[in-house]
């Protein structure tokens, strides 16, 4: 019998795990903040930078209104949502000296920083073919590394959360990296701005991209090394094989319900997070070195509500906050289609996309934590990566869509696009909210408490 006495897990140690978030956070939002402003938006006298790189790839559609661009980042994110449930099942069944986790983060860190990298320096030949090609090859590579560091990262949500209370606590301080991430991130034009005049147009916004990746290297090697995964996790291998783990999770109810408002919640999400800077610039007339003073100011504010949305969460329960975060960014979506021009236009968004900013980077994975957890207790075969893998399986289907449908949307490159792209959010939130009232909190956290006593 294994009578290994595991250390304790404290609120130091869920904030040591919650730097690799702001790490690979930042690597995301550069790639889904900017990518797309850079390669395919037209300049302008305010932005003389937008799409700097579009001459080298092909910018007209290639089959109806699908550019080829939007098709590159919606198969790339097709094909991260299959590797998923793949790195999952490798993750749940792997037995290394250094966990079932850590191992993947630790050795895939510094390869997701050098792609990151590569997406804005490679694709610059004088060949449009060759740099279409070598586009999708390093997207590809992108999400994979992306997903080998992220998918057994978010499964130790729920294992470093053996409580409720740390697990509402553990999500909180990721949501807090995670949005330190990307604010961070909105400030690639500033740094590439302050770099101009030593590298050039094209070469500034290259150079702020590899000082970034450096920094998010460094966050997330930090809980690689830092955290002893066997000291605080007593893991054992699962034996269930990877599709027929994703087919266990996707046959478990609750986790249904879950999904099918999430995955509708991130369509939407991603379709204005990457008109963001479209918005911003086409809509509000605003230059692009303002994007992350009012990213800042929506993570502040947002900050500011996390202790509020910690607080109220175990008395009033996630279910009811949750909906009522997918009003708020209907709202928040709603406001940016009807914008006018003017910078106070930024501010106004920026202020109430704080509210639902806060409640749902913090309750959704606490959420799919709880259902994890009640699978465990009842099963007694601990498949959590899967649970997080089956979800980004999920709602990156729905990022995959929202791509396709942003640049094609948006091909004409006209207010009126852009402005189209935010009432398609709008709708598809409050169909998101909608579903959410199918998910039964309750009834969960009362199975995990029954079982928890029986043992």
């Amino acid at each position: 019998m294994n009578t290994r006495k595991l250390k304790p897990i404290t609120n130091k140690l869920l904030w040591i795990f919650a730097v690799g978030q702001f790490g690979w956070s930042l690597l995301s939002g550069i790639v889904t903040n900017w990518m797309v402003y850079y390669y395919t938006g037209s300049p302008d006298a305010q932005n003389p930078n937008t799409g700097i790189f579009a001459s080298g790839i092909t910018q007209n559609p290639i089959l109806f209104k699908l550019t080829l661009f939007g098709l590159v980042l919606a198969v790339g994110r097709i094909f991260d949502a299959i590797t998923d449930p793949l790195i999952a099942g490798w993750s749940d069944r792997s037995n290394y000296k250094g966990g079932r986790r850590i191992p993947f983060m630790r050795a895939i860190a510094v390869p997701f920083a050098l792609v990151t990298i590569g997406l804005f320096t490679v694709p610059q030949t004088a060949s449009i073919a060759a740099n279409d090609a070598m586009l999708f090859v390093l997207l590809l590579m992108f999400y994979l590394v992306m997903t080998i560091f992220c998918t057994p990262y978010n499964a130790l949500i729920a294992e470093l959360g053996d409580t409720q209370e740390h697990r509402i606590n553990v999500s909180t301080y990721i949501s807090f990296t995670f949005i330190a991430g990307q604010s961070i991130s909105f400030m690639l034009p500033n740094v590439a701005g302050f770099l101009e005049g030593a590298a050039g147009q094209a070469g500034s916004i290259r150079l702020a991209v590899a000082i970034m990746s450096a920094i998010a290297c460094i966050a997330m090697l930090i809980p690689s090394f830092y955290i002893k995964e066997r000291d605080y996790i007593d893991s054992k291998p699962s034996e269930t094989k990877a599709f027929r783990s994703l087919l266990k999770t996707f046959s478990n109810g609750q986790f249904r319900r879950f999904v099918y408002s999430d995955v509708i919640y991130f369509f939407a999400l991603t379709l204005f997070q990457t008109g963001l800077a479209f918005y911003e610039t086409k809509l509000m007339e605003i230059e692009d070195t303002w994007t992350f003073v009012l990213t800042a100011t929506m993570t502040f504010l947002s900050v500011l509500q996390y202790p509020i949305v910690n607080k109220l969460a175990p008395k009033l329960g996630k279910k009811k906050l949750i909906i009522t975060g997918f009003f708020a960014y209907a709202l928040v979506f709603l406001i940016t289609s009807v914008c006018g021009k003017g910078l106070y236009w930024g501010f106004i968004v920026a202020v109430c996309a704080s509210v639902p900013m806060a409640i749902l980077g913090i309750l959704p994975q606490a959420c799919v934590a709880d259902v994890a957890e009640l699978s465990r207790l009842e099963t007694g075969e601990d498949r959590s990566g899967m649970f997080f893998a089956a979800r980004t399986f999920a709602f990156k289907m729905g990022q995959a869509l929202a791509m396709v449908v942003f640049t094609s949307m948006t091909v004409a490159k006209t207010p009126a696009s852009y402005r189209s792209t935010a009432v398609v959010a709008t709708v598809t939130c409050l169909i998101g909210a909608c579903l959410f009232f199918l998910y039964n909190e309750k009834m969960i956290l009362t199975r995990i408490e029954e079982l928890k006593t029986e043992k």
